[in-house]
């Protein structure tokens, strides 16, 4: 049996944290993109739009009834040819427009469920008072929901990191991508899709212990 390569392991560290902001930079714009997309698409759905209703149920059960991967492919491979301002569009670009589709459709859902959740004593009295309905779920609704939705969207926020190792199928020399190159030049592929790994799950360890502690802040005001 052969022993880990330790040392390998130890100096491909400091090579693979070089990419690791290429990576939480994508994860972070397709997050921030997909919440903003997310929380539209779910007041459409609260609100129940005509048209508009019907053509976000529509986006949200297709982007949540597709592989991402397949998703990234389309966008990179397959809509610049029916498209031509895409052709120039690069693996980055795609990898941020496919985590934003991808995500914001499971968490325009959650939103709205926790929307929904809101009790509606709470609507009622807004609009006693002479709140429009803009201004009921802007003040009123909106910033339950979030302490609501948190957690959820966290996770997904998680799931979007880990997500960012499909981008290596676009060219892209992300984490992932980095690690794949560099276990081909040494032909130590356990040892360097075992360091990505571990960079993986501390990363997400880290975020866990982050979320909890939201969770607690977010919390505060309602523990008696």
């Amino acid at each position: 049996m052969q022993a880990l390569n330790l040392d390998y392991m130890v100096g491909l560290v400091p090579v693979l944290l070089g990419y690791l902001p290429l990576t939480l930079g994508m994860a972070a714009a397709g997050m921030v993109c997909a919440l903003i997309l997310s929380c539209g698409l779910a007041v459409i759905r609260v609100s129940r739009l005509p048209v508009l209703n019907q053509a976000a149920q529509l986006f949200i059960s297709f982007f949540r009834g597709t592989p991402l991967l397949v998703q990234l492919f389309l966008f990179y491979y397959g809509l610049p040819q029916f498209l031509s301002f895409l052709v120039s569009i690069n693996g980055v670009t795609a990898t941020i427009m496919g985590l934003t589709l991808h995500f914001s459709a499971y968490m325009a859902e959650s939103i709205r469920a926790a929307i929904t959740g809101i009790d509606r004593s709470q609507t009622e009295a807004a609009q006693s008072i002479g709140m429009t309905n803009a201004q009921t779920m802007r003040r009123i609704i909106l910033p339950q929901a979030t302490r609501v939705a948190t957690p959820t969207l966290m996770n997904y926020f998680i799931d979007m990191i880990k997500s960012t190792s499909l981008a290596f199928t676009l060219g892209v020399t992300e984490l992932m991508g980095a690690t794949q190159k560099e276990a081909a030049s040494s032909f130590l592929y356990f040892e360097a899709f075992l360091v990505v790994a571990l960079i993986y799950w501390i990363i997400v360890e880290a975020l866990s212990w982050c979320q909890k502690r939201l969770e607690k802040r977010l919390n505060r005001a309602y523990q008696r």
